[in-house]
């Protein structure tokens, strides 16, 4: 067998990660509460600390189950500033459509996020960093990176769940293409497709690894995601101190493998525990 060399410099694996599979079969403000009570269950320490919201806020299709629900993403601002964060911020990138205010009040996302009071950013235009990659699977050494993603002292990444026709699946780590400035990358991130999709997921995400995962599968998507899929209602709202390990158990939800999953089953070295025998499922 050919000698392959380490891809990653950390380990950034726990000991043990913690899901919780919360059921909910709608989408109303009782999500404020089952948010909340969600959030308890995991002792976060947020007090005084920046929380960065990454929902997946791809295309305006009505009818298509393709975005991360705006009241999902307004009830996990308010558990946050219920448990003492400093701020909130809604941030995203999205990868297809170049017009994100438009996008952003298309969706509804705009008057979710003025009810609340809370700031949205648009991470196709911020400030950029230069970021050197904590993995090298890609080969692209640094990416430009938003200020606002870099200075957040906590990143939830809230994805839509789907099925993908070049990754298998869209969960929370595929979520993180979204802080990739398509002004500088391309729509939709076509350097990060050249590079290769799965290896640059692993690229970003250990550089730029999420604290916590709120993950929408209350109305997920199967068939042609993950834009031109059917709707799937998986009825759920999954939270996760482990991006890989949400995303593992995300798969199995969906009567998928996660080994299958190529990002998925590498992430298992160094990224999170895939395994069930290292998550403790809390619900």
């Amino acid at each position: 067998m050919r000698f392959q060399r380490q891809k990653y410099s950390r380990d950034l694996r726990p000991p043990r990660s913690r899901v919780a599979v919360l059921p909910s079969d709608q989408y109303s403000d009782r999500l404020d509460n089952l948010i909340y009570e969600g959030l308890s269950l995991f002792d976060l320490n947020v007090r005084g600390k920046s929380v960065l919201l990454k929902p997946n806020i791809v295309e305006y299709i009505p009818g298509k189950p393709i975005n991360t629900d705006t009241q999902l993403i307004g009830a996990a601002a308010e558990g946050f500033l219920r448990l003492g964060a400093a701020s909130v911020t809604v941030a995203e990138g999205p990868g297809h459509h170049r017009d994100t205010e438009l996008l952003v009040h298309d969706t509804g996302l705009a008057d979710q996020l003025l009810h609340r009071k809370i700031q949205f950013v648009d991470l196709n235009r911020d400030d950029l960093v230069k970021t050197k990659l904590e993995a090298n699977y890609s080969g692209l050494g640094h990416l430009w990176l938003p200020q606002t993603v870099l200075a957040a002292d906590f990143i939830v990444s809230m994805p839509k769940v789907k099925t993908h026709h070049w990754t298998g699946v869209t969960l929370s780590m595929k979520n993180m293409f979204g802080i990739v400035p398509g002004n500088r990358y391309g729509w939709p991130k076509n350097v990060l497709h050249w590079a290769g999709i799965h290896e640059s997921i692993l690229d970003i995400c250990a550089t730029v690894r999420p604290h916590f995962v709120i993950a929408d599968a209350i109305v997920a998507m199967e068939g042609d995601g993950p834009l031109n899929g059917v709707p799937k209602y998986l009825e759920t709202v999954l939270l996760a101190d482990d991006p890989a390990a949400a995303d593992a158990s995300l798969a199995r939800l969906m009567g998928i493998d996660p080994v299958d999953i190529v990002h998925i089953r590498e992430a298992n070295l160094f990224l999170g525990n895939v395994g069930e025998e290292r998550i403790s499922y809390l619900i």
